[in-house]
């Protein structure tokens, strides 16, 4: 543990290199410019904007991290998904496995609805059977809007809790951040979700949604309004609302319903990959529970095209009360046997 630590410095200021770079890429570019196609990829469409991420990020490891320190870095974008850094290094000598996502939200900032994220997952390097819950050291940075001046960075170590703090991009300004998820027992009054960004199987998606909250909440009354959902479109997005207190549940079925429960016969559509959740350690640490659909810890290797599903509980209570109906639902549905 003490080793990875070395790596966290670098990695901030590689992912601020980052921001960086795309926070002025949105400043002095059009929208059609950024918002341009690069190509398609096995895992997701690759922008005009992706590439600044990539490249910023990559040059920013490789002038931050130490020449001795040996590292594997799994992200889109990288000729073949991979570069062994340093440049010449051989797989064989990477120290560390460390998956990243340069812009999680590209779609959010390109069109600069919303903040995007920095996500880095630092793993010992067990060679191709390196998987999520080897991470040992996460970070993850806001990307902010361009009309936005303040953003929030998030890192956590296995076992030692998380850390935080709000920057000023205006003047620079650094100040620490409380993270705290929501202590309430009840989605009610809360947000609290099933992810349906895209096309494909979203009436699925929100028959299972509507089942969970009639299930905690019973019907709707006339005129009320028990809770509200949030479609965050960014996993990483997504854990920070949960590990800040604003959100109480979240689940991203994508994977499960478009491979299992889609009468149509569609092609999948996009779902979420283990670069969007390298960084769900720092909400696991944050006291945030997230889990695979059945209840069981999020077991994906370190890649980047492998579907994941998972399912994220703001504290035990409110998973006393969603999770068997979750479960419920996918089991009725055939999504989830009963082992879990």
């Amino acid at each position: 543990m003490r080793d990875v630590l070395s790596l966290l410095d670098p990695i901030r200021r590689a992912h601020e290199r980052v921001v960086d770079a795309v926070v002025t890429a949105c400043e002095r570019s059009e929208v059609h410019e950024i918002s341009q196609i690069d190509h398609e990829s096995q895992g997701d469409t690759i922008y005009a904007i992706d590439r600044v991420g990539e490249a910023a990020l990559v040059d920013g490891l490789e002038r931050e991290v130490t020449a001795g320190t040996k590292m594997i870095l799994i992200a889109e974008g990288l000729p073949g998904g991979r570069v062994v850094l340093p440049r010449g290094a051989a797989e064989s000598d990477a120290l560390y496995r460390v998956i990243a996502d340069p812009i999680d939200g590209t779609r959010l900032m390109m069109y600069q609805k919303r903040s995007a994220w920095v996500l880095t997952g630092v793993a010992p390097n067990h060679g191709p059977t390196t998987r999520l819950p080897d991470i040992e050291l996460a970070v993850q940075t806001e990307i902010p809007l361009v009309k936005q001046h303040l953003a929030d960075r998030l890192w956590a170590t296995r076992g030692q809790g998380v850390r935080a703090e709000r920057a000023n991009r205006l003047t620079g300004q650094r100040r620490p951040l409380v993270v705290q998820p929501s202590r309430a027992d009840t989605i009610l009054g809360g947000f609290a979700m099933v992810a349906r960004f895209f096309p494909g199987v979203r009436d699925e998606l929100a028959a299972i949604d509507e089942e969970i909250v009639r299930g905690a909440l019973g019907p709707p009354r006339a005129g009320q309004t028990q809770c509200f959902e949030d479609q965050y479109a960014s996993t990483g997005g997504q854990l920070y609302e949960l590990m800040v207190g604003h959100d109480r549940f979240v689940a991203d079925l994508r994977a499960l319903v478009s491979a299992v429960h889609n009468p149509r016969a569609d092609p999948p559509g996009h779902c979420c990959h283990p670069y969007d959740l390298c960084t769900e350690l720092i909400a696991r640490e944050a006291g945030v529970l997230v889990t695979s659909p059945g209840g069981g810890p999020v077991n994906a290797p370190l890649d980047l095209v492998s579907d994941v599903a998972w399912a994220g509980y703001a504290n035990q209570q409110v998973r006393a009360r969603i999770e068997p109906l979750l479960r419920a639902a996918l089991e009725s549905r055939g999504l989830l046997d009963r082992r879990g």
